[in-house]
């Protein structure tokens, strides 16, 4: 497996690749949770929230049914939709409001999805253990969301 610092940087190219050419926010984002579903260790879910109506609305996943809406402010993925800032999770029990989809689920790390300042929902990853997700993570996948935002057509 490869070390972090290299995993980020081909997983890039590997996104860019899958979503070129491709502009629809559904498909695109699928695709986007199956590849870092299947090529990020030790995580046991990835999906999308996206905005709609002033909640965050279950979109593509990877992993055991989840949550379906979440307000803005609640839980680790509202939070970070209502800071705008990826929030890094090193304990889920830990976290006050924590929504617990996964009962197996230690760990997580959410970026907000934005363009020109507006945001469109969140992508999410939890793991099982603890601490599983730090600076390398939180700027690699913000790196990845931003590919995602901007090659997807999203309302805005």
């Amino acid at each position: 497996m490869p070390h972090k610092d290299d995993l980020y940087p081909d997983l890039l190219v590997q996104l860019a690749s899958v979503l070129d050419g491709e502009h629809d926010a559904i498909a695109n984002a699928a695709n986007t949770a199956a590849l870092l579903y299947h090529t990020l260790p030790d995580v046991n879910w990835v999906g999308f929230y996206f905005l709609k109506d002033g909640e965050l609305v279950l979109g593509p996943i990877q992993g055991k049914p989840a949550c379906v809406r979440i307000p803005l402010g609640k839980g680790v993925c509202g939070a970070a939709a209502a800071r705008r800032v990826s929030v890094v999770v090193p304990d889920v029990h830990a976290f006050p409001g924590h929504i617990a989809c996964d009962t197996a689920s230690r760990s997580e790390l959410v970026v907000p999805l934005l363009k020109q300042q507006s945001l469109l929902g969140v992508l999410d990853l939890d793991s099982p253990s603890p601490a599983r997700f730090d600076e390398t993570d939180r700027i690699g996948c913000e790196s990845l969301a931003a590919i995602y935002v901007a090659q997807t057509m999203l309302p805005g």
